[in-house]
């Protein structure tokens, strides 16, 4: 693919691979919330082809065209547990001087049944050096699994909760953001059982869902499952498999949420790093044998008396 530009619907994008496998540059494109069905029909093609698109120097968007633009490709959902910013209904501010460092590989909201479709990720304040972002693509990381290895995971599920191990996953946690973690991020418990390997409702395609909320396997130990993650988590990571992002204050990151995993890159020291983020509602996976994804905690009926 040429960065000439490739034919969606009817629409021309100037589309640029960054990598191999995953991610996009869309050149000379004006986000806002008055683009005509065609544009947005032909963003979403090339997200479900690359996974994750990038747009350069949007500097005229604010909180408000943010969800304005964002409702023109689906339905934009609140965090389950983290406030969204004052005066907004979506946008979820990640400010590096409050806690909102992500260093460690994920998919958003994998905690809840139907965890979102995509996220429409905005540069607000980027430090001068570092703070890149990192996506891994888990079609491409299930598509090359050895064969003895696919039929291990096609059968299996997985419990995914926002109570994990906090401090487990990264090298030193100060006091005040695992606080946070606590009485914020899990301050309602979720846990849903996932397929390990969903099909895409769009593109039809298997991909792994795993990543940092995974508790458990069902039917497996404490120990078993986390050498499981680890070594599934090894494929998804591959580096062929991913793509990475030097942002700058402006920039727009638009990723489909049920084919990647994404890790946010914590080396910029005291620097200060905000971005604002928007999530359009996903639907519940399905396995290969056709079997939905189910609350746990709470569980469905609770929620709906709760």
């Amino acid at each position: 693919m040429s960065a000439d530009g490739y034919l969606f619907r009817t629409t021309k994008l100037d589309v640029a691979p960054v990598g191999g496998r995953i991610g996009a540059e869309v050149r000379g494109l004006t986000l806002t919330p008055d683009l005509n069905e065609d544009q947005t029909a032909a963003i979403l093609d090339a997200l479900y082809r690359y996974k994750v698109l990038f747009f350069r120097d949007q500097h005229h968007l604010d909180d408000a065209s943010q969800e304005a633009f964002a409702a023109r490709l689906g339905r934009p959902v609140p965090h389950p547990t983290v406030p969204v910013r004052d005066g907004s209904s979506y946008v979820l501010e990640l400010d590096s001087a409050h806690g909102g460092r992500a260093n460690s590989w994920h998919t958003d909201v994998t905690f809840v049944p139907d965890y979102p479709a995509a996220s429409i990720l905005r540069a607000v304040t980027s430090p001068a050096s570092g703070g890149d972002t990192v996506w891994a693509d888990a079609t491409a990381a299930y598509a090359r699994l050895p064969t003895p290895l696919k039929q291990l995971v096609d059968p299996l599920r997985a419990i995914h909760t926002n109570a994990y191990d906090y401090a487990a996953t990264r090298a030193d946690v100060d006091r005040v953001r695992l606080e946070r973690h606590r009485s914020v991020f899990a301050s309602t418990v979720f846990e849903t059982e996932h397929p390990v390997v969903r099909i895409h409702p769009v593109t039809d395609e298997p991909t792994l869902v795993l990543g940092h909320f995974v508790k458990s396997f069902v039917g497996l130990s404490t120990r078993d499952s986390q050498a499981l993650l680890a070594l599934l988590q090894d494929h998804v990571t591959r580096l062929e498999n991913t793509v990475r992002w030097r942002w700058r204050e402006g920039d727009v990151a638009i990723w489909d949420n049920r084919a990647t995993q994404h890790y946010a890159v914590d080396d910029y020291g005291d620097q200060r790093r905000v971005m604002r983020r928007v999530t359009l509602a996903g639907d519940a996976p399905v396995g290969l044998d056709g079997r939905s994804s189910r609350a746990v905690r709470p569980a469905a009926q609770d929620a709906d008396t709760a």
